[in-house]
C-alpha cells in the first residue's frame, strides 16, 4: 500500500532510479490518461523547488496529457514490472488500453494519475515547458539522437507528493 511520504526521507539514486530501472510518467483525468515509460529525466532543485524533468518527444501521446493538465506523475516500480514497463514504451495508448494489457491499477490523487503497484509515486506540478532548442547543442553527438529531428518537450515540474509502499 502507498503511504505519503516526505522526500527528505527516501534513500534512492536517481541515476539507477531513472536511467537503469526506468519509470512510467503518467498524466490526465480520473477517466482519460496515458503513460510512456522513460529512462531520461532528473530529480533536484532548481528555483529554490524539488523538481523533476522529464522529456517527452512529439510523437508521444503522453505529450497530449502532460501538456493538457497541470500535475504528472513519475511511478517507479520493482523488478517484476518490467515487462509492463517494456511493453508501456513499446506500444501507444491511441492503439492499446496500457492498464488492460499490463495488469496495472490506476489511482488519482493530487491532480495526476498514477499506479497502485508502484513502489515509489512523485506527483509533479508543473512549472515550466520548453522545447529543445538544438541550436544550444554543444556537442554534435547529440545530432544522433534526433536523426528525425522530433527534439523533446522539457518539463520541469515541483515535486507535491511523494507515495512510497511501506
Amino acid at each position: 500500500m502507498l503511504q505519503k511520504t516526505k522526500l527528505e526521507d527516501l534513500m534512492m539514486n536517481p541515476f539507477t532510479l531513472i536511467g537503469k530501472e526506468w519509470m512510467l510518467i503518467s498524466a490526465g483525468t480520473e477517466q482519460k490518461f496515458n503513460m510512456m515509460t522513460a529512462s531520461w529525466g532528473g530529480l533536484g532543485v532548481f528555483w529554490g523547488r524539488n523538481v523533476s524533468s522529464v522529456y517527452i518527444r512529439p510523437q508521444r501521446y503522453t505529450l497530449e496529457f502532460v501538456n493538457g493538465q497541470d500535475y504528472y506523475a513519475l511511478n517507479f516500480f520493482d523488478e517484476p514490472y518490467r515487462k509492463a514497463l517494456a511493453y508501456c514504451g513499446a506500444h501507444s495508448g491511441r492503439d492499446v488500453n496500457k492498464t488492460k494489457e499490463t495488469g496495472l491499477t490506476q489511482a488519482f490523487d493530487a491532480g495526476a494519475p498514477y499506479f497502485k503497484e508502484a513502489r515509489l509515486v512523485m506527483v509533479c506540478r508543473k512549472l515550466h515547458k520548453q522545447k529543445l532548442d538544438p541550436a544550444g547543442f554543444i556537442d554534435p553527438a547529440l545530432d544522433e539522437f534526433y536523426l528525425e529531428k522530433d527534439y523533446h518537450e522539457i518539463f520541469v515540474g515541483e515535486i507535491v507528493e511523494v507515495l512510497q509502499k511501506k
